[in-house]
């Protein structure tokens, strides 16, 4: 018997309905749910004592009972999410981490290096540390797509693929081929296209278009002229005409560092929380 194993992260906050109706969706689906709940440390204050330049620091000896109740904390609440999914006879698991920076991306990738998908729970973005760092962890370090905004386990019936023959836009394609598959249309739109074999082709989408119709897919291909506007903004605005209730793309084609200092396309989509995006890198 087949089924798959969708990473879910979430809080520490995340209410009983939310998790609730994550289990349903995956017991229906015959989906295993991994769960990984994610908090901050409390914060350390340091005090500097010294007359000198070079005072030594001290840290405030209850910081360590704070990090201990917040060890605590997350524990009963992952036991708590363990019986909400026997409750709903869900297959799954939960670990939980107090955690932060690099060990939430570590953990993050480590846990989808043995999972198809994975999935945010609504409300993570109040703990915006903990979902930047779980993006970028999932994003750069594992090799599953990430899916932000969405129901857990929604299908949809259109699907528009931001296409531009990029490495990280085909990679979204065929992680994103299970939905691609099950929709009842897929629109391919091409932005700010560049004809030539070097980048996308006389008749930019059109080669995405031809496999997708192999994969079984309806496919219609948009190409539309950038005009001076944010990409990401067009996106949104022709997915919605279009009628889209998932967006898939390409996560950070241009460097990470040169989208947080200047904005891109990936940025925008990640900030906006209207439609559900799957992206890969």
């Amino acid at each position: 018997m087949q089924r798959k194993t969708s990473l879910f992260v979430l809080a520490t906050d995340t209410s009983d309905a939310t998790i609730t109706a994550a289990a349903e969706a995956a017991q229906g689906q015959n989906t295993y749910l991994a769960c990984l709940l994610l908090d901050n440390p409390p914060g350390r204050p340091y005090f500097v004592s010294g007359t000198t330049a070079f005072g030594s620091a001290a840290m405030p000896a209850n910081w360590v009972d704070h990090l201990r109740d917040a060890r605590q904390a997350a524990e009963t609440r992952a036991a708590e999410v363990n019986d909400l999914l026997t409750r709903n006879t869900c297959s799954g698991d939960v670990h939980y981490a107090v955690c932060a920076g690099s060990d939430i991306r570590m953990l993050c990738a480590q846990r989808a290096k043995t999972c198809d998908t994975a999935q945010f729970a609504d409300g993570l973005r109040d703990h915006e540390a903990v979902f930047r760092e779980a993006l970028h962890g999932l994003l750069f370090q594992s090799p599953v797509p990430v899916i932000v905004n969405g129901a857990p386990f929604a299908s949809y019936s259109r699907v528009f693929l931001a296409w531009d023959s990029s490495l990280a836009a085909s990679r979204a394609a065929h992680a994103a081929l299970p939905y691609l598959r099950h929709a009842e249309e897929v629109v391919i739109g091409c932005f700010e296209t560049s004809v030539s074999d070097q980048r996308d082709g006389e008749d930019p989408g059109t080669d995405a278009a031809v496999w997708l119709s192999h994969q079984g897919c309806k496919v219609t291909v948009s190409q539309f002229p950038g005009g001076g506007q944010d990409v990401g903004h067009g996106i949104q605005q022709r997915a919605r005409e279009a009628g889209a209730g998932l967006v898939v793309m390409g996560a950070y084609g241009h460097s990470r560092l040169r989208e947080a200092v200047f904005g891109g396309t990936t940025r925008t989509m990640i900030e906006q929380t209207d439609l559900p995006v799957l992206f890969a890198h």
